[in-house]
């Protein structure tokens, strides 16, 4: 009887010692978490996507309160979660322009993809880029083992008809969980106001780009847009034309110059022009100073004009007007 009482005792013991040293020790180094964590945490959206930069929503909330990390940072919550956070915080709601994401690449579909094998590997875009530099003729362009496609927690990356991968810009959050996903940087997460975009990433020189990709939509670094561009907006990068967002206008001059319809622009044929209205203009010049191709007249103090002809509904004019005497014509 001893044999089997002796060891429950002992066992029994030690859990009650090891009991009361964890009970010490939760008093002893019992860390208060600040309320407003879980206040701010049970408005985050929860699916922790890591497009604040922070491994998850938990982490978000404490840097939040802990380290004044910048409230408008969850992509998906959008300006409803700005403006729980800032109730929470007792500050300001300060929110920022909502992205999505862009593919820039414009192969990948049944038609318009050169092949080099019939890949038969493991379905991953991952695994695909590391035999024999992937399936397609182009060395940097989509692989369509749709890693992108399954990264997306908001359903917002499709299949087309043509076996393209297509974003829905309703649905899409900019999170940039796809954008992490592909292994061949195809996908950039941008302002949505921006509408221009070069829509290839091949870095082969001229012709070559071209021959690789079955689309024969490949940039051939050939400069134009470079040249066209009024804002200084696009430089030639290791022979592939790349757009600086933060100077891009949207204007789509370089889209009316690319020989290969390597660069998109929805908004073509569609922008309207600017219009002065006289009885408004002070005459300050900023709009003049501003204007990327020269296309405002007028001298200071006296009501200034619009050139239609050259003007390129890029808007810069409108932002620019301290007296909003601009308008859209």
């Amino acid at each position: 009887m001893n044999q089997i009482l002796i060891p429950i005792i002992i066992v029994g013991g030690l859990g009650l010692l090891y009991g009361l040293v964890l009970a010490f020790a939760s008093k002893k180094f019992y860390v208060a978490v600040d309320p407003k964590i879980d206040k701010i945490l049970e408005v985050l959206p929860g699916v922790n996507c890591g497009a604040c930069g922070l491994p998850g929503c938990a982490g978000y909330a404490e840097a939040i309160v802990n380290e004044n990390l910048p409230i408008n940072l969850c992509a998906p919550g959008g300006e409803d979660v700005v403006k729980d956070i800032a109730e929470i915080m007792g500050i300001e709601a300060t929110y920022s322009e909502k992205k999505t994401a862009v593919i820039l690449c414009q192969s990948g579909g049944h038609e318009n993809t050169l092949l080099r094998y019939e890949y038969q590997g493991i379905a991953t875009c991952k695994a695909a880029v590391l035999v024999s530099n992937g399936p397609n003729y182009c060395n940097f362009g989509c692989v369509f083992q749709n890693d992108c496609i399954a990264a997306c927690k908001f359903d917002a990356i499709k299949i087309d008809e043509r076996g393209m991968r297509v974003v829905d810009p309703e649905k899409c959050t900019g999170c940039g969980a796809c954008a992490r996903a592909c292994p061949r940087n195809l996908i950039k997460i941008l302002p949505v106001s921006k509408k221009v975009h070069i829509l290839c990433s091949s870095h082969d020189k001229g012709q070559e780009a071209k021959r690789r990709c079955g689309n024969n939509t490949a940039c051939i670094s050939c400069g134009l847009c470079v040249k066209k561009c009024p804002v200084d907006a696009i430089q030639m990068v290791d022979d592939l034309a790349q757009i600086d967002y933060e100077k891009c206008i949207s204007c789509g001059l370089c889209a009316t110059v690319c020989p290969t319809k390597a660069i998109i622009d929805p908004l073509a044929g569609k922008r309207k022009k600017a219009f002065v209205l006289e009885d408004k203009c002070v005459g300050c010049m900023i709009c003049k100073k501003n204007c990327p191709v020269d296309a405002i007249e007028g001298e200071l103090k006296k009501p200034h004009k619009v050139d239609l002809d050259k003007c390129i509904g890029c808007g810069v004019c409108l932002q620019k007007c301290p007296v909003k005497a601009i308008q859209w014509r």
